[in-house]
């Protein structure tokens, strides 16, 4: 499917976006594993969570969509039954991850699938940690799906270090360290986001040089409610829109604001942007707000390497504001970046390409700088979301418009992206 999109003259109006997916993706996974009934509200509607969801009712777990809710009937500690065919992650590297730290501490065999991106992306990162644990995987010879996760006798807690930024490796040790009586440890230097230790309120030493979170039994998820934030992550699309068109101003509804997860609006306030934040305030843990943005005119700067685990999945878009803002663009330290669904570094630097810039492609990074020649090209989306709506709102602010080449990924996180857009442009 290609994506046509035309030139815009202007932005306004207000959104409701669909939870967050991090916090969506462990919602459904904390209700599950609690022994009762929870409900879910505003969570993601994108096809990772789903896939999320259909892993566990194939490990038994009662899961009911109604208007306003999802209703998760969950099987408590170490309930799940063994399923009765794989696991099929389709396109998640969250769902894969996060719930191989479940299944390693199950009394069953489990095999995770994913899709042909999924079954390219590197598991031995979480493989390594619950190995040490006591957990029983096996993998390809590269260590990707399939992966198969044979019954452990019993998990061990461990004292991990986490080699790289990483929520969803940190996640997987914590999760497995709640089937353990004494506390397991992840220490982080650069902190990744923090959703896990938020929704189990786990315990958390904080130093300067590290962070240190404790996971045991005493923590393992009971039945509760929850409410998911609106996606910063799916916001910075429209905020970078907004952004760089003129006389537009745009609000955008209890969006997550989770220090973590706010470098986007960090970094986008330091180049000049004008964005206010109304009506905080945190529910079940988790900070949220209004957004404002306003058209503004951006500047590049330097981004420093302890800010890029907070921005990894908003790299896509910030080089679309990096684009029309003042002076050249450059990100390193973001090699993380080449894991993702397809490898983002080249992807953006062969779309950035096609526009005739100048670029410059590192192993960890890029750069790019000069004008626009060509202003009506055919973008390739690589079947990674993000990729294919980053270029589809540069596509918004070209002369001749611009298209994107297999589109419909777009479904993997945000379905109604085309929708939201024709409710905001002029």
């Amino acid at each position: 499917m290609i994506q046509e999109f035309n030139k815009i003259s202007r932005v306004e109006g207000e959104l409701d976006l669909p939870g967050d997916k991090s916090i969506s993706h462990r919602a459904v996974m904390f209700a599950s594993m609690a022994k009762g009934t929870s409900r879910i509200y505003n969570l993601s509607n994108g096809e990772d969570v789903k896939s999320t969801q259909n892993c566990f009712k194939e490990l038994g777990v009662e899961i009911n969509t109604k208007e306003n809710f999802v209703e998760i009937t969950g099987k408590g500690f170490k309930g799940f039954k063994e399923p009765s065919k794989p696991l099929d992650a389709g396109n998640s590297g969250t769902t894969t991850r996060l719930i191989s730290g479940i299944l390693a501490a199950q009394n069953f065999e489990s095999t995770i699938i994913g899709d042909e991106y999924l079954s390219k992306r590197p598991m031995k990162r979480i493989i390594s940690p619950l190995t040490l644990m006591g957990g029983k995987i096996s993998s390809t010879e590269n260590f990707t799906l399939p992966m198969t996760i044979h019954p452990a006798e019993k998990l061990t807690p461990i004292n991990y270090e986490l080699p790289i930024a990483s929520a969803q490796v940190k996640s997987a040790v914590l999760l497995a360290g709640l089937h353990c009586d004494e506390h397991t440890t992840v220490i982080e230097r650069i902190p990744s986001r923090d959703h896990t230790e938020r929704m189990l309120g786990l315990k958390v030493e904080q130093t300067p040089e590290r962070r240190i979170i404790y996971s045991s039994k005493e923590n393992y998820p009971e039945p509760k409610g929850y409410f998911v934030p609106s996606d910063i992550s799916t916001a910075a699309f429209f905020i970078i829109l907004t952004l760089l068109s003129k006389n537009s101003s745009l609000k955008i509804k209890n969006v997550s604001l989770n220090e973590t997860r706010t470098g986007i609006i960090y970094i986008l306030k330091k180049m000049g942007a004008k964005i206010e934040t109304k009506n905080e305030r945190t529910i079940a843990g988790e900070p949220l707000g209004d957004l404002i943005i306003y058209s503004s005119k951006l500047k590049n700067i330097n981004i420093t390497e302890e800010i890029i685990p907070n921005i990894i999945d908003e790299i896509p878009i910030l080089s679309i504001a990096g684009i029309f803002a003042e002076g050249s663009f450059t990100i390193n330290n973001a090699g993380e970046l080449r894991g993702k669904e397809t490898d983002r570094i080249k992807a953006i630097c062969h779309n950035l390409k096609l526009l005739g810039l100048t670029v410059e492609e590192y192993e960890d990074g890029f750069s790019f700088g000069g004008e626009i020649k060509n202003n009506s090209p055919v973008f390739e989306s690589f079947g990674d979301h993000r990729i294919a709506m980053a270029f589809g709102i540069l596509s918004l602010h070209l002369q001749g418009g611009g298209k994107v080449n297999n589109f419909k990924c777009v479904s993997i996180s945000n379905p109604s992206f085309l929708n939201q857009i024709n409710k905001i442009v002029r």
